[in-house]
């Protein structure tokens, strides 16, 4: 039997076991798959200490730039991003990828967007850097991103430069300057976009990458002003199903049987239960 997890701090509200359990039971997989809180400081001994066991692990905020120092092997694109929300084993060596740039990409094509002449991120952190990837794979050449903290931008700077996209950084008081572009992505956590909710305009696309609680302000705000509104949730299962494609050697994954799942957790809260009383690492 083969164990995964997904790790990050907090965990609680982390849907991934849903989906990967569902994954596994259509696979006929008898894995394990939990929720696992684990902070930067911990991760360096928590990966030495994994053994044949493990088939791999996700990845989820704060760990998704702290782990790529760390793994022995690393793909061109979290090279470019400077982030992995994916780790594969093999044998004794730990790979890293970033499936959210497929998930994203994905989601959007789901939703007719194939193209983006100009688009604006909100948040400069590792999820910003996985939208400017998932962006210029979509044909943007130059993104504005509109961060909270201008001083904190260096590490997106630097993937900017090396995923070749023109980057446009711009203080939060400019946001509402910015939110007419062909795509906004929103790549805050739950809660930080809501003061712009008021004050959105009919922008063509809005990708906002949370999925608890849906709608979010923002969202809600630009389905009110027809715009074409993409959730956390299509991301999140298109970035698991290519998870669980790289760790069980298997698919395609069940991409249908995943999303009833979620669809199931989230209307019931079911989700966070399945990881209260989660371990810690010591």
């Amino acid at each position: 039997m083969q164990q995964l997890a997904v790790l990050g701090s907090p965990i609680g509200q982390a849907l991934s076991p849903v989906l990967h359990r569902a994954a596994y039971r259509v696979l006929g997989l008898d894995w394990t798959y939990r929720a696992i809180d684990c902070t930067p400081d911990q991760l360096e001994q928590f990966l030495a200490d994994m053994d044949e066991g493990w088939a791999g692990l996700s990845l989820t905020m704060p760990l998704k730039r702290a782990a790529v120092p760390l793994l022995d092997e690393v793909s061109p694109l979290v090279h470019a991003t400077g982030t992995a929300n994916t780790v594969i084993r093999r044998g004794r060596r730990l790979l890293g990828e970033n499936t959210d740039v497929d998930g994203m990409v994905q989601a959007l094509r789901d939703a007719g967007v194939s193209r983006a002449e100009s688009a604006c991120v909100l948040g400069a952190g590792a999820t910003a850097a996985t939208a400017l990837a998932a962006l210029h794979l979509l044909g943007c050449t130059a993104v504005t991103v509109i961060a909270r903290d201008l001083g904190r931008t260096g590490e997106l700077t630097r993937a900017a430069k090396r995923i070749g996209v023109a980057l446009h950084l711009r203080p939060w008081a400019d946001a509402v300057r910015h939110l007419e572009a062909d795509l906004v992505v929103s790549a805050l956590p739950p809660g930080a976009a809501d003061p712009l909710a008021p004050l959105w305009p009919a922008a063509a696309t809005l990708l906002d990458v949370v999925y608890r609680p849906w709608p979010t302000p923002i969202a809600r705000a630009a389905q009110e002003a027809g715009s074409t509104v993409v959730g956390g949730l299509p991301m999140l299962l298109h970035q698991a199903a290519r998870q669980v494609e790289l760790q069980t050697g298997r698919g395609p994954a069940p991409l249908d049987a995943m999303r009833r799942a979620a669809e199931r957790a989230l209307a019931t809260d079911a989700a966070p239960a399945s990881t209260r009383g989660l371990p810690r690492i010591a």
